[in-house]
């Protein structure tokens, strides 16, 4: 390797100083913003978000999924409801909220 400091002339050498040290000033600005509080508070607030939406939208396929096997059980593929099985968990139902009322009537005396 060729020792360029023996053919550039002294104005070469000091735009090359210069150069370097307006990449080195960015460099340095950049830094301070990556570790300035507000820059990390938000780059943390930026990953929680992150995460809750992540981890809410796998809720919310599962929740989604849920749901869709019970209507599965109690709708049939026309839309209609699957009486055999609609009206026993209707009466049953209808019977635990039945004994809750006269539970809580009794309380109350």
């Amino acid at each position: 390797m060729a020792d360029t400091a023996d053919t550039r002339t002294p104005a070469q050498i000091e735009a090359d100083i210069e150069r370097r040290r307006a990449v080195l000033a960015e460099t340095l600005d950049e830094i301070g913003v990556r570790v300035h509080p507000r820059t990390v508070v938000g780059d943390a607030k930026a990953r929680v978000v992150s995460h809750v939406d992540h981890t809410l939208g796998r809720a919310y396929v599962r929740v989604n999924s849920a749901v869709s096997d019970v209507k599965g059980q109690f709708v049939d593929e026309g839309g209609s409801p699957r009486l055999e099985r609609v009206v026993p968990v209707a009466l049953l139902v209808v019977g635990v909220v039945g004994l809750l009322a006269l539970g809580t009537r009794r309380r109350r005396r």
